[in-house]
């Protein structure tokens, strides 16, 4: 430590009056044996431990009929009985990242070798949007990012860039935790934090484990600006973790001086004197100044020429191009394809962004295309490894990894990412599927109930004798509720409606219904709203309208994780959206055979109060969402409003529905690690839901079909089918239905 007693001493008189210290001072106190020191407002070098176990959502993993699978590793259906199930998880990753590092999960993740590559796209700290599009009636509305999206990746609350800086240092140091001794991270990035982001990297893989810069010309035409020199790339910064890295050099015949370069050295000389057969690619049966005539070609007068008859063999065998003019060129044509190409460099012209009308463009903010990864995958690693995304948005990584014969984890914190993932992953299961390929399957995850215990324990700081108050006070003023004493269920009101906050750890159950109702008849309250995280699957419709038809109108709203943050609590940004209903129908084909017609959807989802956007219109059209429609509204020159609902059907909503036939046949075990530290095997009393069936929408085809592919149960009994459907928001609905066969 740098410092002299008079430094000392004016250090401690700063601290003790609470005034901030002057930078020359903070960089003295923290100065070490390295002439540079990463500091910024807010930087820690320790990080997050936490182990939460994973909730398994869903198992998706379509039955390959047509795929000759391995006995021991798949069922007669082709599906996956044991080995490594790719993970989709949707969270915080910062959760995420701990909880594999220190769970369970690290144990599985070992076995495959580890992780040997993590590809990240993470937000560009300042005007990152992750908010989406949806197309609705051939309109587009815009859909918003949450609030915790907003919260956790953006500047938004003027911090600057340190905590930009905080955000990131804490996950790459949990990435490179995660990686294998050989593995190697690309971190894509733009002009505006490239240099932060190198910065840090150094610090945390070490400056001599930097590998390239690489730099993508991701727009192949001019970017026009008038006040600066246009930007057209992006940057990858690509580190290993050690020297024993993982490299596969690759090499491209698409670059134009590739093409050039075959072109020139492989051609037969017409007479004009080049020697151009010098490469040392040139088979060795050259012979110099050779003096013939082949096929009425006459020979050069100078230059490196094959013999007569290598030159016969050639021709035989269909490796030469024979022009119809006897003076233009001769050519070997099997060049073009043994010829490897140039190993490409670190500037990459040759990727362009997706094209609008590619078949792999999903309209996904950030969207990178599938040829950027297969490059990165292919050089640095092998098939069979493992590759990690924990920015995964639209699912491009795990897409070009399941290609390539990889193993793969993607995460994201958005709700809609994970939804447009699962679709493209189920849709290259389709896609290896029909090609006679093997796939594997996949699973989504999340952190359920453990992640809100987790943000419940940090915003009570070890107040556990009263963590239930503080978190009904957290919810209700998130709610913008009053809290209420003197009742037994009830804990706030708004509006003239009560409100009851449900439990943080379980689901809202119909027995709860029932004793907030009874509560509300003899007090003589008629209009309630229950808010939860989770609503028990048999509550229905028609059980609500009965509760309506005897005096009480209860209305399930959803609790959504944004009221973790303070931050937007305090904003007054947390929605709370209506709890939707689906309908379905078991239609009995056979003995044992049933299918499943899906008959309703009902949503009230509500994100935009039209009343004032109207008020702030000044003319043209705005796509809505309101009370469970999408609606246009267009006001013309004449401030004239008019109003047209686009969702003129139930089905409009529905983007994804599938079916699990025997819910209840496979229990959610999860893993964690008990007081002496073995890893512990328990229930949680729910069911693992298993994909069977899906349909769902696609940029290429908007069609859904409403009625499921026959189902043949083995035996003779009951079931339980679970029904899920997902609509064009991103948001889950799920219904239990009993089935006699």
């Amino acid at each position: 430590m740098n410092l002299t007693e008079k430094d000392k001493n004016r250090i401690i008189e700063l601290i003790k009056k609470g005034e901030k210290l002057p930078k020359e001072d903070i960089y003295k106190l923290f100065a070490d044996e390295e002439d540079v020191f990463l500091f910024w407002n807010g930087r820690k070098e320790d990080v997050t431990n936490i182990a939460l176990p994973f909730h398994s959502i869903e198992q998706i993993d379509e039955p390959r009929k047509d795929v000759e699978a391995t006995p021991t590793l798949f069922d007669t259906r082709g599906r996956q009985l044991k080995g490594w199930t790719n993970k989709l998880i949707w969270g915080d990753n910062k959760l995420i990242l701990s909880s594999l590092a220190n769970g369970p999960f690290r144990e599985e993740i070992e076995k495959q070798g580890g992780i040997k590559l993590i590809y990240i796209d993470p937000p560009f700290a300042v005007g990152a949007d992750f908010g989406f599009t949806i197309e609705i009636n051939g309109e587009t509305a815009e859909k918003k990012q949450s609030i915790i999206e907003e919260i956790a990746y953006r500047d938004t609350w003027g911090k600057g860039i340190s905590s930009y800086l905080t955000m990131m240092y804490e996950r790459l140091k949990l990435m490179h935790n995660l990686l294998a001794d050989d593995g190697s991270i690309y971190v894509h990035v733009d002009y505006r934090v490239s240099a932060y982001l190198k910065l840090l990297l150094d610090d945390i893989f070490g400056k001599d484990n930097f590998v390239n810069e690489i730099i993508w010309r991701r727009k192949q035409a001019q970017a026009w600006s008038t006040d600066q020199f246009g930007i057209v790339n992006d940057t990858i910064l690509f580190y290993s973790k050690s020297k024993r890295k993982i490299f596969n050099p690759i090499y491209s015949k698409n670059d134009e001086n590739t093409q050039k370069y075959i072109k020139e050295r492989f051609r037969f000389d017409d007479g004009d004197g080049r020697k151009y057969m010098k490469s040392p690619l040139v088979n060795p049966l050259v012979r110099p100044n050779l003096q013939y005539e082949f096929h009425g070609i006459k020979p050069p007068k100078t230059g490196w020429l094959y013999s007569k008859e290598r030159m016969e063999e050639m021709y035989k065998n269909n490796e030469l191009v024979m022009p119809d003019n006897p003076n233009a060129r001769i050519y070997r044509k099997i060049y073009a394809d043994t010829y490897k190409g140039q190993m490409v460099q670190n500037v990459w012209t040759d990727i362009p962004i997706v094209n609008p009308m590619a078949n792999e463009r999903l309209d996904y903010p950030t969207q990178k295309p599938e040829a950027l990864l297969e490059r990165i995958i292919k050089a640095s690693s092998n098939e069979g490894d493992l590759v990690a995304d924990f920015f995964c948005g639209s699912g491009t990584t795990a897409a070009v990894a399941e290609k390539l014969g990889r193993k793969w984890i993607a995460t994201d914190l958005g709700r809609f990412a994970i939804h447009t993932t699962r679709k493209r992953m189920i849709g290259v299961q389709r896609q290896l599927q029909k090609a006679g390929k093997d796939y594997r399957a996949f699973e989504v995850l999340n952190l359920g109930k453990y992640e809100r215990q987790f943000f419940m324990d940090d915003l009570t700081n070890g107040q556990l004798e009263k963590k239930e108050e503080i978190y009904v006070n957290l919810i209700l003023e998130a709610y913008k509720a009053k809290r209420i004493e003197g009742h037994k269920t009830l804990h706030g009101s708004k509006a003239g409606r009560f409100v009851h906050v449900g439990p943080l750890d379980v689901p809202v159950t119909q027995s709860r219904l029932l004793e907030i109702f009874e509560e509300c008849r003899q007090k003589l309250y008629t209009r309630v709203d229950v808010l939860g995280f989770e609503f028990e699957m048999g509550l229905t419709p028609q059980f609500i309208q009965e509760l309506k038809e005897k005096g009480v109108a209860i209305t399930l709203k959803y609790i959504p994780r944004d009221v973790f943050d303070k931050r937007a609590v305090e904003k007054g940004q947390v929605k709370f959206y209506d709890v939707a209903y689906l309908n379905a129908k078991v239609h009995k084909v056979a003995e044992k055979t049933i299918k499943i017609e899906l008959t309703d959807f009902v949503t009230h989802y509500t994100q935009d109060d039209i009343e004032d956007i109207q008020a702030k219109m000044r003319k043209g059209s705005k796509v809505v969402i309101e009370g469970g429609q999408i609606v246009k509204i267009t006001k013309d020159k004449n401030g004239v409003i008019s109003r047209e609902i686009l969702t003129e059907n139930w089905y409009d909503w529905i983007d994804y529905w599938a079916i699990d036939f025997n819910y209840e046949d496979k229990k959610e075990i999860i893993r964690i690690h008990n007081e002496k530290g073995e890893i512990e095997e328990k229930w949680t009393g729910n069911y693992l839901f298993e994909n069977e069936w899906q349909s769902f929408r696609t940029k290429k085809n908007q069609e859904l079909e409403f009625t499921s592919a026959p189902h043949e149960y083995e035996k003779k009994g009951k079931y339980k089918i679970m029904v899920k459907v997902v609509d064009i928001l991103g948001i889950d609905t799920s219904k239990i239905i009993e089935v006699d066969v």
